[in-house]
Protein backbone atom coordinates (compact mmCIF):
# COMPACT_ATOMS: atom_id res chain seq x y z
CA UNK A 1 0.00 0.00 0.00
CA UNK A 2 1.22 3.41 -0.97
CA UNK A 3 1.92 6.69 1.51
CA UNK A 4 -1.75 7.75 1.80
CA UNK A 5 -2.64 11.43 3.15
CA UNK A 6 -3.28 9.68 6.91
CA UNK A 7 0.60 8.56 6.58
CA UNK A 8 1.50 11.97 5.47
CA UNK A 9 0.08 13.59 8.40
CA UNK A 10 1.48 11.81 11.12
CA UNK A 11 4.82 12.59 9.15
CA UNK A 12 4.38 15.94 8.97
CA UNK A 13 3.22 16.30 12.35
CA UNK A 14 6.65 14.11 13.51
CA UNK A 15 8.59 16.53 11.37
CA UNK A 16 7.09 19.19 13.71
CA UNK A 17 8.59 16.99 16.52
CA UNK A 18 4.86 16.49 17.67
CA UNK A 19 5.58 13.01 20.24
CA UNK A 20 1.77 12.06 21.09
CA UNK A 21 -1.69 13.02 20.06
CA UNK A 22 -4.86 12.70 21.94
CA UNK A 23 -7.75 11.85 21.01
CA UNK A 24 -10.88 9.30 20.01
CA UNK A 25 -11.50 7.25 17.34
CA UNK A 26 -14.13 7.53 14.79
CA UNK A 27 -15.53 6.77 11.25
CA UNK A 28 -14.61 10.67 10.15
CA UNK A 29 -10.87 9.85 11.68
CA UNK A 30 -10.48 6.00 10.70
CA UNK A 31 -7.94 6.97 7.65
CA UNK A 32 -5.43 8.59 10.18
CA UNK A 33 -6.59 6.15 13.07
CA UNK A 34 -5.00 3.55 10.45
CA UNK A 35 -2.05 5.12 9.75
CA UNK A 36 -1.19 5.22 13.37
CA UNK A 37 -1.12 1.27 13.37
CA UNK A 38 0.93 1.27 10.17
CA UNK A 39 3.46 3.63 12.07
CA UNK A 40 5.89 2.96 14.73
CA UNK A 41 7.10 6.07 14.81
CA UNK A 42 5.78 9.26 16.86
CA UNK A 43 3.62 10.86 17.37
CA UNK A 44 2.04 8.38 19.68
CA UNK A 45 -1.66 8.11 19.65
CA UNK A 46 -3.05 8.98 23.33
CA UNK A 47 -6.69 7.20 23.69
CA UNK A 48 -8.64 9.72 26.02
CA UNK A 49 -12.28 8.30 27.08
CA UNK A 50 -13.96 11.26 25.56
CA UNK A 51 -12.81 14.08 22.70
CA UNK A 52 -13.40 16.97 25.37
CA UNK A 53 -11.10 15.01 27.55
CA UNK A 54 -8.63 14.69 24.96
CA UNK A 55 -8.63 18.57 24.35
CA UNK A 56 -8.07 19.42 27.83
CA UNK A 57 -5.23 17.03 28.13
CA UNK A 58 -3.70 18.95 24.76
CA UNK A 59 -4.01 21.82 26.80
CA UNK A 60 -2.12 20.45 29.65
CA UNK A 61 0.40 19.08 27.76
CA UNK A 62 0.96 22.49 25.99
CA UNK A 63 0.85 24.58 29.28
CA UNK A 64 3.80 22.55 31.20
CA UNK A 65 5.79 21.53 28.11
CA UNK A 66 5.58 24.77 26.17
CA UNK A 67 5.19 22.87 23.01
CA UNK A 68 1.78 22.98 20.83
CA UNK A 69 -0.97 20.05 22.38
CA UNK A 70 -2.10 18.12 19.46
CA UNK A 71 -5.70 16.38 19.92
CA UNK A 72 -8.14 14.56 17.20
CA UNK A 73 -11.77 13.71 16.65
CA UNK A 74 -13.95 12.64 14.10
CA UNK A 75 -16.35 14.71 12.98
CA UNK A 76 -20.19 15.38 14.03
CA UNK A 77 -19.99 14.66 17.41
CA UNK A 78 -16.92 14.23 17.80
CA UNK A 79 -15.72 18.12 16.59
CA UNK A 80 -18.43 19.50 19.02
CA UNK A 81 -16.59 17.58 21.93
CA UNK A 82 -13.70 19.26 21.69
CA UNK A 83 -14.80 22.85 22.03
CA UNK A 84 -15.04 23.42 25.43
CA UNK A 85 -11.06 21.64 26.21
CA UNK A 86 -10.08 24.01 22.60
CA UNK A 87 -12.37 27.38 24.54
CA UNK A 88 -10.18 26.75 27.28
CA UNK A 89 -6.93 26.86 25.27
CA UNK A 90 -8.09 30.21 23.54
CA UNK A 91 -9.24 32.27 26.67
CA UNK A 92 -5.83 30.69 28.16
CA UNK A 93 -3.65 31.63 25.23
CA UNK A 94 -2.32 28.17 24.36
CA UNK A 95 -0.97 26.61 21.64
CA UNK A 96 -3.42 23.35 20.36
CA UNK A 97 -4.09 21.88 17.22
CA UNK A 98 -6.74 20.18 16.44
CA UNK A 99 -6.97 17.51 13.85
CA UNK A 100 -10.73 16.49 12.77
CA UNK A 101 -12.04 14.18 10.42
CA UNK A 102 -15.05 14.56 8.54
CA UNK A 103 -18.00 13.26 5.80
CA UNK A 104 -16.70 12.08 2.87
CA UNK A 105 -16.19 14.84 0.06
CA UNK A 106 -18.71 13.08 -1.84
CA UNK A 107 -21.32 13.59 0.72
CA UNK A 108 -20.61 16.88 2.18
CA UNK A 109 -23.45 19.10 1.81
CA UNK A 110 -26.21 16.41 1.44
CA UNK A 111 -27.89 15.99 5.31
CA UNK A 112 -25.44 13.16 5.47
CA UNK A 113 -24.73 11.08 9.22
CA UNK A 114 -22.71 13.01 11.22
CA UNK A 115 -22.39 16.07 8.94
CA UNK A 116 -21.95 19.32 10.71
CA UNK A 117 -20.74 22.40 9.17
CA UNK A 118 -17.10 21.99 10.58
CA UNK A 119 -15.82 25.08 9.54
CA UNK A 120 -18.25 27.14 10.49
CA UNK A 121 -18.24 25.27 13.97
CA UNK A 122 -14.64 25.97 14.56
CA UNK A 123 -14.82 29.84 13.30
CA UNK A 124 -14.80 31.20 16.67
CA UNK A 125 -12.58 29.15 18.48
CA UNK A 126 -10.07 28.58 16.46
CA UNK A 127 -6.99 31.31 15.08
CA UNK A 128 -6.95 29.39 11.89
CA UNK A 129 -9.37 27.00 10.45
CA UNK A 130 -9.43 24.92 7.04
CA UNK A 131 -10.92 21.72 5.21
CA UNK A 132 -8.70 20.13 3.43
CA UNK A 133 -9.92 18.85 -0.14
CA UNK A 134 -6.90 17.47 -2.05
CA UNK A 135 -3.81 16.01 -1.23
CA UNK A 136 -1.05 18.47 -2.22
CA UNK A 137 -3.04 20.77 0.50
CA UNK A 138 -1.80 19.34 3.41
CA UNK A 139 1.63 20.22 4.05
CA UNK A 140 0.64 23.96 4.02
CA UNK A 141 -2.35 23.63 5.84
CA UNK A 142 -0.34 21.12 8.87
CA UNK A 143 2.12 23.65 8.94
CA UNK A 144 0.32 27.10 8.95
CA UNK A 145 -1.89 25.13 11.64
CA UNK A 146 1.10 24.68 13.67
CA UNK A 147 3.08 27.46 13.25
CA UNK A 148 -0.13 30.27 13.55
CA UNK A 149 -0.78 28.42 17.17
CA UNK A 150 2.63 28.98 18.37
CA UNK A 151 2.95 32.41 16.83
CA UNK A 152 -1.04 33.67 18.75
CA UNK A 153 -1.13 31.35 21.48
CA UNK A 154 -3.98 30.10 20.29
CA UNK A 155 -6.03 26.88 19.06
CA UNK A 156 -5.78 26.00 15.39
CA UNK A 157 -7.97 23.05 13.16
CA UNK A 158 -7.36 21.64 10.08
CA UNK A 159 -10.60 19.43 9.07
CA UNK A 160 -10.12 16.18 6.59
CA UNK A 161 -12.88 14.75 4.82
CA UNK A 162 -12.48 10.57 5.53
CA UNK A 163 -12.30 10.04 1.94
CA UNK A 164 -9.55 12.14 1.91
CA UNK A 165 -7.55 10.45 4.39
CA UNK A 166 -7.30 7.46 2.26
CA UNK A 167 -6.30 8.90 -0.08
CA UNK A 168 -2.76 8.52 -1.88
CA UNK A 169 -0.59 11.40 -1.02
CA UNK A 170 0.90 13.32 -3.65
CA UNK A 171 3.14 16.77 -2.70
CA UNK A 172 2.19 20.29 -3.99
CA UNK A 173 4.11 20.96 -7.49
CA UNK A 174 5.49 23.98 -8.99
CA UNK A 175 2.54 25.29 -10.91
CA UNK A 176 0.33 28.18 -10.86
CA UNK A 177 -2.14 27.64 -7.75
CA UNK A 178 -0.58 25.28 -5.72
CA UNK A 179 0.68 26.23 -2.30
CA UNK A 180 3.81 24.93 -1.01
CA UNK A 181 5.59 25.31 2.46
CA UNK A 182 8.76 25.11 4.02
CA UNK A 183 10.56 22.82 6.25
CA UNK A 184 8.60 22.84 9.84
CA UNK A 185 9.87 25.30 12.47
CA UNK A 186 9.07 28.14 13.92
CA UNK A 187 11.35 30.33 16.35
CA UNK A 188 9.17 33.13 17.61
CA UNK A 189 10.27 36.49 17.54
CA UNK A 190 11.92 38.66 20.11
CA UNK A 191 10.40 42.07 20.12
CA UNK A 192 11.24 44.99 22.44
CA UNK A 193 8.93 48.29 23.18
CA UNK A 194 10.52 51.35 21.21
CA UNK A 195 13.22 53.34 23.52
CA UNK A 196 11.07 56.68 23.67
CA UNK A 197 8.19 54.68 25.08
CA UNK A 198 10.55 52.72 27.73
CA UNK A 199 11.58 56.13 28.89
CA UNK A 200 8.28 57.44 29.37
CA UNK A 201 7.82 54.24 31.35
CA UNK A 202 10.60 54.42 33.32
CA UNK A 203 9.25 58.71 34.15
CA UNK A 204 6.35 56.70 35.70
CA UNK A 205 7.69 54.60 37.85
CA UNK A 206 10.46 56.58 38.87
CA UNK A 207 7.78 59.15 40.57
CA UNK A 208 6.10 56.45 42.38
CA UNK A 209 6.55 56.38 46.15
CA UNK A 210 4.26 52.89 46.44
CA UNK A 211 5.21 50.81 43.68
CA UNK A 212 3.02 47.73 43.09
CA UNK A 213 3.78 44.97 39.96
CA UNK A 214 1.08 42.76 38.96
CA UNK A 215 2.27 39.43 36.72
CA UNK A 216 0.61 36.59 34.40
CA UNK A 217 2.03 34.54 32.58
CA UNK A 218 3.62 36.33 29.79
CA UNK A 219 6.21 36.74 32.61
CA UNK A 220 6.97 33.87 32.49
CA UNK A 221 10.44 33.77 30.86
CA UNK A 222 11.35 37.38 32.64
CA UNK A 223 11.24 36.10 36.83
CA UNK A 224 14.62 37.15 37.11
CA UNK A 225 13.78 40.68 35.01
CA UNK A 226 10.89 41.00 37.45
CA UNK A 227 12.86 40.65 40.51
CA UNK A 228 14.84 42.60 39.34
CA UNK A 229 12.76 45.62 39.14
CA UNK A 230 11.03 44.29 42.78
CA UNK A 231 14.10 44.76 44.50
CA UNK A 232 15.16 48.53 42.64
CA UNK A 233 11.71 49.74 42.93
CA UNK A 234 10.98 48.51 46.61
CA UNK A 235 7.59 47.16 45.21
CA UNK A 236 5.19 43.89 46.11
CA UNK A 237 4.57 41.54 43.19
CA UNK A 238 0.69 40.01 43.10
CA UNK A 239 0.10 37.61 40.90
CA UNK A 240 -2.75 36.69 38.69
CA UNK A 241 -4.03 32.90 38.97
CA UNK A 242 -1.99 31.68 35.64
CA UNK A 243 0.69 33.30 36.95
CA UNK A 244 1.08 31.80 40.46
CA UNK A 245 4.06 29.72 39.09
CA UNK A 246 6.14 32.55 37.71
CA UNK A 247 7.60 33.72 40.70
CA UNK A 248 8.13 31.64 44.04
CA UNK A 249 5.81 32.20 47.10
CA UNK A 250 9.30 32.20 49.39
CA UNK A 251 10.18 35.64 48.07
CA UNK A 252 8.78 38.08 50.99
CA UNK A 253 7.38 40.71 48.83
CA UNK A 254 5.43 38.29 46.69
CA UNK A 255 2.11 38.79 47.99
CA UNK A 256 0.04 35.88 46.19
CA UNK A 257 -2.67 35.65 44.12
CA UNK A 258 -4.87 38.52 43.57
CA UNK A 259 -9.19 38.86 43.42
CA UNK A 260 -11.81 36.73 45.34
CA UNK A 261 -9.51 33.72 45.42
CA UNK A 262 -6.49 35.92 46.21
CA UNK A 263 -4.89 36.70 49.14
CA UNK A 264 -5.20 39.85 51.53
CA UNK A 265 -1.58 41.38 50.86
CA UNK A 266 -2.59 41.48 47.51
CA UNK A 267 -5.84 43.33 48.07
CA UNK A 268 -4.12 45.58 50.35
CA UNK A 269 -0.97 45.64 47.75
CA UNK A 270 -3.50 47.26 44.69
CA UNK A 271 -5.61 49.09 47.17
CA UNK A 272 -2.50 51.31 48.28
CA UNK A 273 -0.16 51.81 45.61
CA UNK A 274 0.18 55.09 43.86
CA UNK A 275 2.05 52.82 40.65
CA UNK A 276 1.12 49.62 39.23
CA UNK A 277 3.17 47.84 36.43
CA UNK A 278 1.60 45.21 34.96
CA UNK A 279 3.40 42.24 33.02
CA UNK A 280 2.26 39.90 31.22
CA UNK A 281 -1.23 39.65 32.65
CA UNK A 282 -5.23 40.17 31.12
CA UNK A 283 -6.55 39.32 34.69
CA UNK A 284 -10.07 40.18 33.44
CA UNK A 285 -11.41 41.57 36.86
CA UNK A 286 -10.86 45.37 37.21
CA UNK A 287 -11.96 45.43 41.01
CA UNK A 288 -9.34 43.89 41.82
CA UNK A 289 -6.50 46.60 40.62
CA UNK A 290 -6.58 50.23 42.05
CA UNK A 291 -9.37 52.52 41.98
CA UNK A 292 -9.27 54.41 38.87
CA UNK A 293 -7.33 57.48 39.46
CA UNK A 294 -5.50 56.22 42.43
CA UNK A 295 -2.32 55.31 40.75
CA UNK A 296 -0.11 55.44 37.45
CA UNK A 297 0.22 52.56 35.61
CA UNK A 298 2.34 50.82 32.86
CA UNK A 299 1.60 47.82 30.93
CA UNK A 300 4.14 45.53 29.23
CA UNK A 301 2.35 42.70 26.49
CA UNK A 302 3.62 40.81 23.85
CA UNK A 303 -0.05 41.14 22.15
CA UNK A 304 -0.97 44.73 21.66
CA UNK A 305 -4.61 43.27 20.99
CA UNK A 306 -4.56 42.92 24.68
CA UNK A 307 -2.92 46.36 26.21
CA UNK A 308 -5.13 49.06 28.25
CA UNK A 309 -8.18 46.47 28.55
CA UNK A 310 -8.23 46.47 31.98
CA UNK A 311 -6.72 49.70 33.24
CA UNK A 312 -6.27 53.08 32.19
CA UNK A 313 -2.27 52.89 31.65
CA UNK A 314 -0.51 55.68 30.80
CA UNK A 315 1.92 53.95 29.18
CA UNK A 316 1.59 50.99 27.17
CA UNK A 317 4.82 49.02 26.39
CA UNK A 318 4.50 45.86 23.33
CA UNK A 319 7.26 43.15 22.96
CA UNK A 320 8.59 40.46 24.93
CA UNK A 321 8.00 40.97 28.41
CA UNK A 322 11.86 39.90 29.56
CA UNK A 323 13.23 42.38 27.03
CA UNK A 324 11.57 44.94 27.72
CA UNK A 325 11.94 44.84 31.45
CA UNK A 326 15.73 44.51 30.20
CA UNK A 327 15.59 47.88 28.37
CA UNK A 328 13.65 49.86 31.13
CA UNK A 329 15.98 48.14 34.19
CA UNK A 330 18.85 50.42 33.97
CA UNK A 331 16.37 53.96 33.67
CA UNK A 332 15.14 52.68 37.08
CA UNK A 333 16.16 54.68 40.05
CA UNK A 334 16.56 52.76 43.38
CA UNK A 335 14.20 53.55 45.66
CA UNK A 336 16.12 54.06 49.10
CA UNK A 337 13.00 54.55 51.21
CA UNK A 338 11.99 50.78 51.87
CA UNK A 339 9.52 51.72 54.48
CA UNK A 340 6.16 50.56 51.56
CA UNK A 341 8.79 47.37 51.01
CA UNK A 342 8.82 46.46 54.42
CA UNK A 343 4.81 47.04 55.00
CA UNK A 344 4.90 44.69 51.83
CA UNK A 345 6.95 41.74 54.11
CA UNK A 346 5.07 42.01 57.25
CA UNK A 347 1.56 41.84 55.81
CA UNK A 348 2.62 39.08 53.61
CA UNK A 349 4.51 37.35 56.67
CA UNK A 350 0.98 37.83 58.48
CA UNK A 351 -0.98 36.20 55.67
CA UNK A 352 0.92 32.80 56.13
CA UNK A 353 0.78 32.60 59.40
CA UNK A 354 -3.09 33.52 59.12
CA UNK A 355 -3.69 31.03 56.55
CA UNK A 356 -1.97 28.58 58.63
CA UNK A 357 -4.03 28.97 61.61
CA UNK A 358 -7.29 29.39 58.98
CA UNK A 359 -6.15 25.57 57.67
CA UNK A 360 -5.93 24.50 61.47
CA UNK A 361 -9.83 25.81 62.25
CA UNK A 362 -11.58 22.90 63.41
CA UNK A 363 -14.29 21.36 61.30
CA UNK A 364 -16.73 18.15 60.48
CA UNK A 365 -15.14 16.54 59.39
CA UNK A 366 -11.95 17.75 57.52
CA UNK A 367 -11.13 21.75 57.09
CA UNK A 368 -10.23 21.19 52.92
CA UNK A 369 -8.06 23.88 53.81
CA UNK A 370 -5.91 21.41 55.63
CA UNK A 371 -5.95 19.66 52.68
CA UNK A 372 -3.77 21.99 51.01
CA UNK A 373 -1.48 23.14 53.70
CA UNK A 374 -0.59 19.83 54.39
CA UNK A 375 0.47 19.55 50.87
CA UNK A 376 2.73 22.57 50.95
CA UNK A 377 5.65 21.94 52.82
CA UNK A 378 5.70 18.47 51.04
CA UNK A 379 5.61 19.41 47.56
CA UNK A 380 8.33 17.94 45.43
CA UNK A 381 10.53 20.43 44.13
CA UNK A 382 10.05 19.37 40.46
CA UNK A 383 6.06 18.77 41.25
CA UNK A 384 3.30 19.33 38.32
CA UNK A 385 0.20 21.55 40.29
CA UNK A 386 -3.37 21.29 38.51
CA UNK A 387 -6.67 22.61 39.84
CA UNK A 388 -10.20 22.28 38.95
CA UNK A 389 -12.54 24.72 39.00
CA UNK A 390 -14.59 25.42 42.41
CA UNK A 391 -13.31 25.91 45.88
CA UNK A 392 -10.39 23.52 45.24
CA UNK A 393 -9.10 26.68 43.24
CA UNK A 394 -9.45 28.86 46.01
CA UNK A 395 -7.19 27.09 47.85
CA UNK A 396 -4.88 26.43 45.63
CA UNK A 397 -4.46 30.42 45.38
CA UNK A 398 -4.16 30.97 48.85
CA UNK A 399 -2.56 27.36 50.76
CA UNK A 400 -0.04 26.58 48.55
CA UNK A 401 3.37 27.88 48.80
CA UNK A 402 5.41 27.58 45.54
CA UNK A 403 8.79 27.35 45.65
CA UNK A 404 11.10 27.86 42.73
CA UNK A 405 10.81 24.80 39.79
CA UNK A 406 7.32 23.65 40.92
CA UNK A 407 4.94 24.38 38.16
CA UNK A 408 0.92 24.43 38.40
CA UNK A 409 -2.50 25.44 36.55
CA UNK A 410 -5.48 25.43 35.95
CA UNK A 411 -8.61 26.60 33.72
CA UNK A 412 -7.90 30.23 33.91
CA UNK A 413 -10.30 32.58 32.43
CA UNK A 414 -13.18 29.78 30.67
CA UNK A 415 -12.79 28.27 34.51
CA UNK A 416 -14.50 25.02 33.14
CA UNK A 417 -14.97 22.79 35.49
CA UNK A 418 -13.47 19.14 34.56
CA UNK A 419 -10.18 19.93 33.40
CA UNK A 420 -8.09 18.92 36.14
CA UNK A 421 -7.27 15.67 36.30
CA UNK A 422 -6.65 15.29 32.37
CA UNK A 423 -4.14 18.54 32.67
CA UNK A 424 -2.25 16.05 34.75
CA UNK A 425 -2.12 13.12 32.20
CA UNK A 426 -1.35 15.57 29.90
CA UNK A 427 1.68 17.05 32.23
CA UNK A 428 2.71 13.39 32.01
CA UNK A 429 2.91 13.00 28.48
CA UNK A 430 4.66 16.33 28.26
CA UNK A 431 7.02 15.47 31.77
CA UNK A 432 6.90 11.78 32.26
CA UNK A 433 9.68 12.45 34.87
CA UNK A 434 7.63 14.99 37.49
CA UNK A 435 5.23 13.97 39.56
CA UNK A 436 1.99 15.32 39.10
CA UNK A 437 -1.10 16.27 41.53
CA UNK A 438 -4.69 17.20 40.70
CA UNK A 439 -6.37 18.59 43.14
CA UNK A 440 -10.00 18.35 42.69
CA UNK A 441 -14.31 18.51 43.72
CA UNK A 442 -15.97 15.75 43.64
CA UNK A 443 -18.12 17.45 41.20
CA UNK A 444 -15.31 17.52 38.83
CA UNK A 445 -14.71 13.87 39.74
CA UNK A 446 -17.78 12.87 39.02
CA UNK A 447 -18.48 14.39 35.78
CA UNK A 448 -15.25 13.57 33.95
CA UNK A 449 -12.43 12.62 36.54
CA UNK A 450 -13.21 9.30 37.50
CA UNK A 451 -13.59 8.39 33.59
CA UNK A 452 -10.16 9.41 32.90
CA UNK A 453 -8.57 7.19 35.61
CA UNK A 454 -8.92 4.42 33.16
CA UNK A 455 -6.98 6.59 31.14
CA UNK A 456 -4.43 6.97 33.88
CA UNK A 457 -4.14 2.99 34.41
CA UNK A 458 -4.07 2.26 31.21
CA UNK A 459 -0.59 4.36 30.22
CA UNK A 460 0.86 4.73 33.93
CA UNK A 461 3.44 2.24 33.39
CA UNK A 462 4.97 3.88 30.77
CA UNK A 463 6.51 6.91 32.49
CA UNK A 464 9.46 7.21 34.19
CA UNK A 465 7.78 8.62 37.74
CA UNK A 466 4.98 6.89 38.08
CA UNK A 467 3.25 9.39 40.45
CA UNK A 468 -0.22 10.66 39.22
CA UNK A 469 -1.66 12.01 42.55
CA UNK A 470 -5.27 13.22 42.41
CA UNK A 471 -7.06 14.49 45.46
CA UNK A 472 -10.68 14.79 45.93
CA UNK A 473 -12.52 16.86 47.83
CA UNK A 474 -15.32 14.45 48.98
CA UNK A 475 -18.05 16.91 50.43
CA UNK A 476 -20.43 15.22 48.53
CA UNK A 477 -21.58 19.35 47.59
CA UNK A 478 -21.52 21.75 44.35
CA UNK A 479 -19.20 23.77 46.91
CA UNK A 480 -18.77 26.97 45.05
CA UNK A 481 -21.70 27.58 43.43
CA UNK A 482 -23.24 26.38 47.03
CA UNK A 483 -21.31 29.59 48.22
CA UNK A 484 -21.87 31.84 45.23
CA UNK A 485 -25.57 31.26 45.89
CA UNK A 486 -25.37 31.94 49.35
CA UNK A 487 -22.82 34.98 49.32
CA UNK A 488 -24.18 36.49 45.94
CA UNK A 489 -27.46 36.24 45.77
CA UNK A 490 -28.31 35.62 49.24
CA UNK A 491 -30.19 32.19 49.18
CA UNK A 492 -29.37 29.26 50.90
CA UNK A 493 -28.57 26.20 49.35
CA UNK A 494 -30.99 24.11 47.05
CA UNK A 495 -30.28 20.63 47.70
CA UNK A 496 -31.39 19.34 44.24
CA UNK A 497 -29.26 20.91 42.28
CA UNK A 498 -26.05 21.46 44.79
CA UNK A 499 -25.92 17.91 46.52
CA UNK A 500 -23.81 15.00 45.13
CA UNK A 501 -24.17 11.30 45.09
CA UNK A 502 -22.15 9.30 47.60
CA UNK A 503 -19.21 7.74 45.43
CA UNK A 504 -16.33 6.17 47.04
CA UNK A 505 -13.67 7.73 45.15
CA UNK A 506 -10.66 5.36 46.60
CA UNK A 507 -12.60 2.24 45.78
CA UNK A 508 -12.93 3.22 42.13
CA UNK A 509 -9.55 4.09 42.05
CA UNK A 510 -8.33 0.35 43.73
CA UNK A 511 -10.93 -1.54 41.62
CA UNK A 512 -8.40 0.03 38.87
CA UNK A 513 -5.87 -1.78 40.13
CA UNK A 514 -4.25 1.99 41.13
CA UNK A 515 -3.97 3.35 45.42
CA UNK A 516 -6.69 4.60 46.31
CA UNK A 517 -6.40 6.06 50.22
CA UNK A 518 -9.46 7.34 52.23
CA UNK A 519 -9.02 9.82 54.39
CA UNK A 520 -11.32 11.15 56.72
CA UNK A 521 -9.84 12.49 60.08
CA UNK A 522 -7.49 15.76 60.07
CA UNK A 523 -4.38 13.64 61.52
CA UNK A 524 -4.42 11.46 59.02
CA UNK A 525 -3.97 14.39 56.32
CA UNK A 526 -0.23 14.15 56.23
CA UNK A 527 0.68 10.86 56.65
CA UNK A 528 -1.47 10.20 53.52
CA UNK A 529 0.38 12.61 51.47
CA UNK A 530 3.29 10.90 52.54
CA UNK A 531 1.99 7.69 51.48
CA UNK A 532 1.00 8.64 47.59
CA UNK A 533 3.95 10.80 47.66
CA UNK A 534 6.19 7.71 47.75
CA UNK A 535 4.21 5.43 45.88
CA UNK A 536 4.88 3.17 43.08
CA UNK A 537 2.04 4.04 40.81
CA UNK A 538 -1.11 6.41 40.57
CA UNK A 539 -2.95 7.47 43.80
CA UNK A 540 -6.19 8.80 44.56
CA UNK A 541 -6.52 10.84 47.98
CA UNK A 542 -10.53 10.36 48.68
CA UNK A 543 -10.50 13.38 51.66
CA UNK A 544 -13.80 13.68 53.36
CA UNK A 545 -14.28 17.60 54.04
CA UNK A 546 -16.77 20.29 55.68
CA UNK A 547 -18.60 21.92 52.97
CA UNK A 548 -19.46 24.71 55.47
CA UNK A 549 -15.84 25.65 55.46
CA UNK A 550 -17.03 29.37 53.40
CA UNK A 551 -13.67 30.71 50.78
CA UNK A 552 -13.74 33.88 52.74
CA UNK A 553 -12.51 36.77 50.74
CA UNK A 554 -9.34 38.31 51.51
CA UNK A 555 -10.13 41.73 53.55
CA UNK A 556 -11.53 39.53 56.24
CA UNK A 557 -9.34 38.37 59.49
CA UNK A 558 -8.57 35.70 61.29
CA UNK A 559 -11.05 35.88 64.11
CA UNK A 560 -13.97 36.49 61.73
CA UNK A 561 -13.01 33.30 59.80
CA UNK A 562 -12.86 31.42 63.10
CA UNK A 563 -16.28 32.63 64.55
CA UNK A 564 -17.96 32.37 61.25
CA UNK A 565 -16.80 28.43 61.22
CA UNK A 566 -17.96 28.00 64.66
CA UNK A 567 -21.11 29.72 63.73
CA UNK A 568 -21.94 27.82 60.92
CA UNK A 569 -21.35 24.26 62.71
CA UNK A 570 -23.76 25.15 65.19
CA UNK A 571 -26.27 25.67 62.87
CA UNK A 572 -26.15 29.42 63.92
CA UNK A 573 -28.64 31.22 61.55
CA UNK A 574 -27.18 34.43 61.70
CA UNK A 575 -24.20 32.49 60.82
CA UNK A 576 -24.24 33.77 57.11
CA UNK A 577 -24.91 37.28 57.78
CA UNK A 578 -21.01 38.43 57.33
CA UNK A 579 -21.00 36.33 54.31
CA UNK A 580 -24.41 37.84 52.90
CA UNK A 581 -22.37 41.32 53.75
CA UNK A 582 -18.89 40.29 53.15
CA UNK A 583 -19.46 38.47 49.92
CA UNK A 584 -22.45 40.14 48.67
CA UNK A 585 -20.87 44.03 49.11
CA UNK A 586 -16.93 43.31 48.20
CA UNK A 587 -17.30 40.83 46.14
CA UNK A 588 -19.56 42.52 43.94
CA UNK A 589 -18.64 46.22 44.56
CA UNK A 590 -15.18 45.22 45.12
CA UNK A 591 -13.95 42.32 43.39
CA UNK A 592 -16.82 40.91 41.26
CA UNK A 593 -16.44 37.22 40.76
CA UNK A 594 -12.96 36.84 39.65
CA UNK A 595 -11.91 33.17 39.06
CA UNK A 596 -8.75 33.49 37.80
CA UNK A 597 -7.52 35.27 35.03
CA UNK A 598 -3.71 35.48 32.70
Amino acid sequence: MGRTVGDYVLERLREWKVDHAFGYPGEGINGVIAAFGRSDDPPRFVQSRHEEMAAFQAVGYAKFSGRPGVCMATGGPGAVHLLNGLYDAKLDHVPVVAIVGHTARTAIGGSSKQEIDLPCLFKDVAAYVQLATVPAQLPNLIDRAMRIALAERAPTCVIIPSDLQEEPYSPPVHAFKNVPSSPPGYTPPVTCAPRSEIERAAEVVNAGSKVAILIGQGARGAQDEVKEVAERTGAGVAKALLGKDVLPDDLPYVTGAIGLLGSRPSYELMRDCDTLLIVGSNLPYVQSLPEFGSARAVQIDVDGRMIGLRYPTEVNLVGDAAETLRALIPLLRRKDGRAWRQGIERNVARWWDTMERQAHVDADPINPMRLFWELSSRLPDNAIVTADSGSAATWYARDLKFRGGIRGSLSGTLATMGPGVPYAIGAKFALPDRPAIALVGDGAMQMNGLAELITVRRYHHGWADPRLIVAVLHNNDLNQVTWELRAMEGEPRFDESQLLPDVSYAAFARSLGLEGIEVKEPEAIGPAWDRALSADRPVVLDVHVDPDIPPIPPHAEFEQVKDIVAAIMKGDPDAWAFTRKGFKTKAQELFGRPRGGR
